[in-house]
């Protein structure tokens, strides 16, 4: 709208507009702050998965130290039941 055209309008008119674009900013300002929730909560979802994705790296880590732990066990007994085994067969022989 042209300056000579709000010259032409009345009171009552420009107080409309007045308020037509009060509810319009309010409006757009109640979206920015939807969108800046949405943004923060997501931010705070990639957040939480770096966390998640380290969590997850040292619990790799635990688990293959628990496997080279029982894999560390199942040799020893190999190694006793062999020991074993070989000390009974050797007293069977005297």
């Amino acid at each position: 709208m042209t300056e000579k055209e709000f010259r032409k309008l009345s009171r009552k008119q420009l107080l409309e507009l007045l308020l037509e674009q009060t509810k319009r900013a309010d409006s757009l300002q109640q979206q920015l702050e939807e969108c800046k929730e949405k943004l923060n909560d997501r931010n705070l979802a990639v957040s939480e998965c770096g966390t998640l994705a380290e969590a997850c790296l040292k619990l790799n880590g635990i688990f293959e130290d628990a496997q080279n732990a029982a894999d560390q066990y199942v040799e020893n007994i190999k190694k006793l039941y062999s020991n074993k085994n070989l000390n009974q067969s050797g007293t069977e022989d005297e």
